[in-house]
């Protein structure tokens, strides 16, 4: 079975308010592209990725107007996908959306959201996704109240060979400081944004634990707006949201595993993977960076897995046929991650 994750850039403006697809000759929110060449381009990643999965980050919008899981189906007829069938989970107010886009001959899934609606008491599970978390940010001796402004997509999977796993789709608060206006609020707010995203990974982290204790098979997987080298406020915090969710220094059989993020983490390497793109309006020049993973249980891990990053240029078998390195250039800032999976 293939899984992907895959995040999309401004799904949701490829759809008309009441949720057809606007294929034309307008411009797209990406720069230079059109509705029309980034949607036809969505179709080639799309078809070439052959997945029985994908977990869509920055899904098209969810509303009282329109509605994701019809917006993702109807797209999937127009290109002829065979992940014809859309699941959603918690709205949320950012208009971008997690949503799953699957193969109902290959799995079956339903939303599965874990943990009380509040803070739990000592040793009950963690809190809803949708709901809060309590931790004491600052250290002061004060409880700080977190949310997800894209509460995660808990999913109960089943194989069409019998096998029952767990998925996470994920896509955690950005860490850039806005609204900024002065190198003091630019350090507060920076300083502030990191505690919060890694406060989020705390919570996640917890729920895998909860999963891992009940042996359990689970993939989490999504844009983390984290990585090696994105800011100078890593040696501050000391590690990465990214770290405490895979549980990097706890014993093995608590861990989750992404080979991209060990060869990013555990050694600094003059080339390192990336899954996203992003130009920069002031360096006149692109920055590569590694945002989006697929971890894995260390069961699933033992089946030996394969992972792939489709780059257009790291990758070769990417990189060989114009015609789809072309279309991930222009379907969106990041590329999709696969893993391969014997069940």
């Amino acid at each position: 079975m293939r899984i992907a994750t895959y995040n999309v850039e401004w799904f949701t403006n490829l759809f008309d308010k009441h949720g057809a697809l606007l294929e034309d000759g307008e411009w797209s929110s990406r720069y230079n592209v059109t509705r029309a060449d980034q949607l036809g381009s969505l179709g080639i990643v799309f078809t070439a990725m052959d997945a029985d999965a994908i977990m869509i980050i920055e899904a098209p919008d969810n509303n009282r107007h329109r509605k994701t899981v019809e917006m993702l189906e109807a797209f999937a007829a127009r290109y002829e996908l065979r992940t014809r069938k859309a699941l959603l989970g918690y709205e949320n107010e950012t208009q971008q959306e997690i949503a799953l886009l699957y193969d109902p001959d290959k799995l079956s899934v339903e939303h599965d959201p874990i943990g009380m609606p509040d803070q739990p008491i000592d040793g009950t599970a963690s809190p809803r996704f949708d709901s809060s978390y309590k931790i004491d940010l600052d250290i002061d001796a004060t409880m700080d109240i977190v949310r997800f402004s894209k509460p995660p997509l808990e999913i109960s999977a089943r194989s069409a060979a019998g096998r029952a796993f767990r998925m996470i789709g994920v896509h955690v608060k950005s860490k850039a400081p806005h609204g900024a206006s002065t190198e003091a609020q630019l350090h507060r707010l920076a300083i502030e944004n990191r505690r919060k995203q890694l406060a989020q990974c705390i919570w996640l982290r917890e729920r895998v634990l909860e999963h891992l204790r009940a042996n359990e098979s689970l993939i989490v997987m999504g844009d983390f707006n984290d990585g090696p080298g994105l800011d100078e406020y890593e040696k501050l915090f000391g590690r990465s949201g990214v770290e405490i969710v895979l549980g990097w220094d706890e014993p093995r059989e608590l861990r989750l595993f992404d080979p991209h993020a060990r060869v990013a983490f555990g050694k600094k390497m003059a080339a390192m993977p990336a899954t996203a793109r992003f130009y920069l309006d002031d360096k006149g020049a692109f920055f590569s960076a590694l945002l989006d993973y697929m971890m894995v249980s260390p069961d699933l891990r033992a089946l030996g897995p394969k992972w792939r990053i489709w780059h257009p240029f790291d990758d070769p078998g990417c990189y060989r046929v114009p015609e789809l390195r072309d279309a991930l250039l222009a379907a969106s800032d990041h590329y999709p991650v696969t893993v391969d999976l014997p069940i």
